[in-house]
């Protein structure tokens, strides 16, 4: 499995993020807010997967508790980038990921993640089809 996280799997500028923002289908649990936007595809291929990262001082007032949460976002998105081809993600805390443990913040993105790879799954009906 390739677990690098190169430039082109983050979303680097105001627009990437803002169509996201604009355009998403929200995952969330008690640790996370998920944003995640379908992309384009190219020629039927789908585009690589993007993060993007909104840890907010406000949910996680020390530098050190921010930057904690952020590596924990980009080593799951890194192991699990293969569920998620053609989509721009951005990711978000919650007032208690400050406080939770390094493998349950892990535990609860990883699920979300999974929980987007079934949702798209061919055959499933998403929520507000028939």
């Amino acid at each position: 499995m390739d677990a690098h996280f190169p430039r082109h799997a983050r979303l680097l500028d105001g627009t990437g993020y803002g169509q996201v923002f604009k355009k998403n289908k929200r995952l969330t649990n008690a640790y996370w807010i998920v944003l995640i936007h379908r992309g384009q595809s190219v020629n039927g291929e789908k585009s690589n997967a993007r993060l993007g990262l909104a840890i907010a001082k406000k949910r996680a007032k020390r530098a050190v508790d921010r930057n904690r949460i952020k590596r924990i976002a980009r080593e799951s998105f890194r192991h699990q980038r293969h569920l998620l081809l053609g989509c721009d993600c951005v990711v978000m805390n919650k007032d208690r990921a400050a406080t939770a443990s390094s493998i349950e913040l892990r535990q609860s993105l990883d699920k979300l993640w999974s929980e987007w790879a079934n949702l798209e799954k061919p055959g499933r009906n998403r929520p507000g089809q028939k």
